[in-house]
Parts: C-alpha cells; structure tokens; sequence
C-alpha cells in the first residue's frame, strides 16, 4: 500500500494533480471536505455528530474526522493506496492520522507540497475568480489572508514529516504536465525504495 499526503495552497492545481496521481497509481482519493458531506448526507451516527459541530459554526473535532478516516480506510481495505487531500491541517491531527495508520499496519510514505509563490497565487485566482463565480477569488486582500492561514496552518505539519524524512516540496509553477511529472518522479523513487525494502524483508 501507498499512502500519500499532497498539500497545496488555494490556486495551486492541487486538485487537478490530485485527478491525475489518482488515476495515475490507482489510489483513492480521500478529501476530508467529501468525506464530511457523504458522512452527513447518509445520516451516518459520526455525520450527525459532525452536522451537530457545523451548525453551530464550530470546527468538526479530531476525531470524528479521524472516525471518519476509519472507516473510509476500511471500506477500500484492497486499495493500492490512499491519497490524503486537505488533511492534515495541524500536527496534532497528523499525529492522530500516523497513530490511525500503524494500526492499520501502514503509514504515511510520502508527503508532497506544491511550491507557489504568493504573486503567483493572487494572479492565478483573480484570474479563477472572472468565470469561478466564488466571490473569495475576486478579493485580494482575501486571497492573500487565505495563504497566510495555509502557510501557518500547514507549517508544523510540514515539519512532522520532515523530521521523519517523508517531506518534499515540488515546484508548482509551470505546466500541468511538468508539475505532474516532478510529482510522478519523487513518488516513483519511494515507490522503489518500498520495493527494495520489501525485497530485502523477503
């Protein structure tokens, strides 16, 4: 199995390289914000509990978001592996997914950051926000507040898997098809040392 993070600014292609790497290594695409929806829209016993947070304008807990995981983890036991899109936020919450995963007897193997610059960003979405329809693409000042909150949010927990020598940022300036294929390269080296490893433990 092959599990990895991918971490990206608002505007910095994520989701497209997400559609692509998932295809690409047949892994299943697990975003914490689709996850919380289908949990909520199935009335499921964590779905209630989230809706419970949400409507009253508070942050969904760890841990149902955790629960969450869990069970998506579960449903696609015969998975090649996971690609973990918009969490973790914090490194608290990274702690909890590594915890969440040794008892699954597999872990986090590769953490991966689009690197964009922030006048990049701002071109980019203002640029997004004539045909998006999302008023947060128009605004300036809102675009560069929600890097800010990305950098600071996603700081620690860029620093967790770095001192576990899982981290690598990739730069996220350029064609789709170079950025993808940066991304494919590292995620190709890991996927060669697993197997070393694995022919070495057999």
């Amino acid at each position: 199995m092959f599990n990895l993070i991918l971490f990206g600014p608002p505007g910095s292609g994520k989701g497209t390289q997400s559609d692509r790497l998932v295809e690409k290594y047949g892994l299943v695409h697990l975003s914490t914000g689709n996850l919380l929806r289908s949990e909520i829209a199935e009335k499921t016993p964590l779905g209630i509990e989230a809706k419970n947070f949400m409507d009253k304008g508070q942050l969904v807990p760890d841990e149902v978001v955790i629960g969450m995981i869990d069970n998506c983890l579960e449903l696609h036991r015969e998975a090649k592996g996971f690609l973990f899109d918009g969490f973790p936020r914090t490194a608290n919450q990274a702690k909890a997914l590594d915890r969440l995963l040794e008892l699954k007897k597999t872990a986090i193997h590769s953490v991966l950051a689009l690197d964009v610059s922030e006048e990049e960003l701002v071109k980019r979405l203002l640029e997004r926000g004539k045909t998006s329809g999302r008023s947060d693409d128009t605004n300036e000042s809102v675009i560069r507040n929600r890097f800010s909150v990305y950098q600071n949010e996603t700081a620690p927990v860029a620093e967790h898997y770095k001192a576990l020598h899982k981290f690598k940022a990739i730069p996220g300036e350029g064609s789709v098809e170079d950025i993808s294929n940066a991304l494919s390269t590292q995620i190709d080296k890991v996927l060669e040392r697993q197997r070393e490893e694995q022919e070495a433990f057999d």
